[in-house]
Order: structure tokens, then C-alpha cells, then sequence
């Protein structure tokens, strides 16, 4: 079978994501992955071939963002998602959260490569996001199965929150023939059930991602259950 440059790059990506996550709120006595090339990451997480299943203005658009909202990106990476958000906000802010030096870095000389004096890289801990401000809407994509002791992170995450904030988790399926290791994966009912537990209810459910699901999630007004 012959494959293309972009083909060829594509599954670099798939591979890379397998073993070493998109660097993101991720614990290291699990996920002890290094990320010591940024530029070399960038070529592969931004991949324009990512686009084709990632879908990434239908995302933001389904997000129903206002022009001045508050977003945090939780897991930013190299920016895949909080660049195309610091845009759809542009008299808002977005926070570009990941545990990773490395690229939050990377992430502060694209912000000033590309202009978006709205985008703030935020370096966390695992266990916390070190969010300056509340927010309107966490995003989080291909990170929640990094974290660990999730309740507890998601608990305190939801205090972050402004009144009728929101939480869209996007993950891989068990089933979606990409992504990380299928041990590691965890299906949209129990990421409902988890974050239930934390204090939050199902707002809405996307459907049109090939690989991924797509959950909105709002805070429960008295907390957890």
C-alpha cells in the first residue's frame, strides 16, 4: 500500500500520542513521558492530517463560545486546540494549562509568533490547575485519562467555574481504532459516572467526532453528590 508524506506523519502522531500522551495534567508516576523537543511535538500534535477526525472548528463552534469569554485549555500541549480558541474569544482570555515546561514555553512564543495577546500559558501541577482566574468553559481533550484521583481534581476544578460555567471532556473511545493504549482508555459512562461523583451533571452529548466523545458538563448546584 503506498502512503504519503501526510500519511506517513499522521501515524508518527498515533504512535506518539500512544506512548507518551498529549502532555497534559498527566501524573508522573503513571505517564512519565518527557517532551524536551516542543518543535518536534508541534510538527506532530499540529499535524494538519489531526484535522480530518479532530474537527476542530466544529468543536469550538459547537462550544457556543461568547467573543469575551474566559477558556482554559487543560492539557494545551502545543496549542492545537488553545490557538483556534485565543481566536473564537477575541476579547476574551485563554488559559493554555499543561503540566510540561517544555511547552508551556513553546506556547508563550506562539502566542507572540501569532499575535493572541489573549492567550496565557499556565504551567500546573498534576493535581492542579493553577488556574489565575474562574472561567467560563474548561476544555479538555485527550487528557482525561491521564489524571488521577479525578474526584478530587474535578471537585476542586468545578470552584473554578463561574456561575453556569461548563466542562467539555473529549476523549477516545474504547472502541475508535486510534488513540492511546485501549488499558488506558475509559468509556464515556464512567467519565459521566466519575464526574457525577465530583459534583457535576451531563449537560450535552456530541455525536459527530469519528474516534472521540464528546461530553458538556455543568456543575451541580450543591456540589458533589
Amino acid at each position: 500500500m503506498n502512503r504519503t508524506p501526510g500519511f506517513a506523519a499522521l501515524l508518527l502522531w498515533l504512535w506518539a500520542l500512544c506512548f507518551a500522551g498529549i502532555a497534559a495534567a498527566q501524573a508522573p508516576a503513571t505517564h512519565d513521558h518527557g517532551f524536551h523537543d516542543a518543535g518536534h511535538w508541534a510538527r506532530i500534535f499540529d499535524n494538519p492530517d489531526r484535522d480530518t477526525w479532530q474537527k476542530p472548528e466544529e468543536v469550538i463552534r459547537a462550544l457556543d463560545l461568547k467573543p469575551d469569554a474566559a477558556v482554559a485549555d487543560i492539557g494545551a500541549g502545543t496549542g492545537y486546540f488553545a490557538v483556534r480558541l485565543a481566536r473564537a474569544v477575541p476579547n476574551g482570555r485563554v488559559y493554555a494549562v499543561d503540566v510540561e515546561q517544555e511547552m508551556v514555553a513553546y506556547l508563550e512564543k506562539r502566542a507572540r509568533h501569532e499575535g493572541l495577546s489573549n492567550l496565557q500559558p499556565v504551567p500546573a501541577e498534576p493535581d492542579d490547575a493553577r488556574l489565575p482566574e474562574p472561567v467560563d468553559l474548561v476544555l479538555m481533550v485527550n487528557t482525561y485519562h491521564h489524571i488521577e484521583d479525578r474526584e478530587e481534581y474535578f471537585a476542586r476544578l468545578a470552584k473554578l467555574l463561574k456561575p453556569g460555567g461548563r466542562l467539555a471532556i473529549i476523549d477516545f473511545r474504547p472502541d475508535a481504532p486510534i488513540g492511546p493504549p485501549k488499558r488506558v482508555r475509559i468509556e464515556a459512562e464512567k467519565v459521566i459516572e466519575e464526574l457525577q461523583e465530583a459534583g457535576y451533571t451531563l449537560s450535552t452529548r456530541h455525536d459527530f467526532l469519528p474516534h472521540q466523545y464528546f461530553l458538556i458538563l455543568t456543575p451541580k448546584p450543591d456540589g458533589r453528590s
